[in-house]
């Protein structure tokens, strides 16, 4: 049998543990609710029954297990520690060290474990298995409730000094715009992120309510809900473009509950793109959607393969 490594996808509504082969299959796998609680333990709770069910019928004596978690941050690589903005329970939560003891509670052995940001897994995932298996180098976005990314640069994770690079939810597109959350001016994901969109056409009077009605409302032809979504495709342009220019990346990867409605948000974006990506080595920078449901847990797993075991 092909070695297995334990994929962990920690987000901030659901926990997936799977055990994963080189070839991308899933072995034991589960999906465990995220609990809402301010206490630090209780959240860990439904993560550490998980991988103890994942791995209770995994043969004994088969050495050290290579684990990859991947979560919402910010993730602090180093130190082993996460702190995501929609988990409030844990701030400097020390994951990597958790998660190891209850796999050597249940294997016996100490695991050597991975940590990358969630938007770090899900551009793994798709160059691994997904839409960017046939380059060497890609950006992968997630464009959600927020905007969050990743990087391959050949054939590698370009993780950053604190695991933190290629936030580019966070870039700047409007040096004058309104204060971010962050503590920044105009930031990518206060114009692109799916909320932001629903709040700004019902600013403008539109009575929807998520971001599925609407996309759904412009591709039926309602003027602001189009135009609210060309706002955030030209903020989400200019960050794009932005970063695959500092990075010299021709292939980026977009994914999300967002990126689902097809045309209608990647015709803006493609038709704004060419507005900032205007220098040689990006001109031809190609947009291609995510293929991957599960890009975040397999981008975990691509992350243990690359530990030293």
């Amino acid at each position: 049998m092909s070695e297995q490594v334990l994929a962990v996808d920690i987000g901030g509504t659901k926990i997936a543990v799977a055990l994963v082969d080189d070839q991308g299959g899933l072995g034991a796998s589960t999906v465990r609710p995220t609990p809402r609680s301010d206490d630090a333990d209780t959240v860990f709770a439904p993560a550490a029954d998980a991988v103890r069910a994942v791995l209770a019928d995994r043969p004994a004596g088969r050495g050290p297990l290579r684990v990859g978690i991947g979560s919402a941050g910010p993730v602090d690589t180093p130190a082993g520690t996460i702190s995501p903005v929609n988990i409030a329970a844990w701030r400097g939560f020390p994951v990597v060290a958790r998660v190891a003891a209850v796999v050597e509670e249940v294997t016996g052995t100490a695991p050597v474990v991975g940590l990358a940001g969630d938007g770090h897994c899900f551009a793994l995932g798709e160059h691994w298995l997904g839409a960017a298996r046939d380059v060497d180098t890609m950006i992968g976005l997630v464009v959600s409730t927020g905007v969050g990314g990743g990087a391959v640069l050949d054939n590698r994770l370009f993780a950053g000094s604190s695991g933190n690079a290629v936030h580019l939810g966070h870039i700047s597109v409007n040096a004058w715009g309104p204060r971010c959350v962050c503590g920044c001016h105009g930031c990518t994901e206060m114009y692109a992120r799916g909320p932001a969109m629903v709040a700004a056409a019902q600013e403008r009077g539109w009575v929807g309510e998520d971001a599925q009605a609407l996309t759904a409302d412009a591709r039926a032809g309602d003027a602001v809900a189009r135009e609210v979504i060309e706002i955030g495709m030209r903020a989400l342009a200019a960050g794009i473009a932005t970063t695959a220019t500092e990075l010299d990346v021709r292939t980026v990867v977009v994914g999300g509950g967002v990126s689902k409605a097809g045309d209608v948000i990647f015709e803006p974006l493609r038709r704004h793109l060419r507005e900032f990506a205007v220098l040689d080595y990006v001109r031809d920078l190609e947009v291609r959607p995510a293929v991957l449901e599960n890009a975040g847990l397999l981008g975990a797993a691509a992350l243990a393969f690359t530990l030293e075991g």
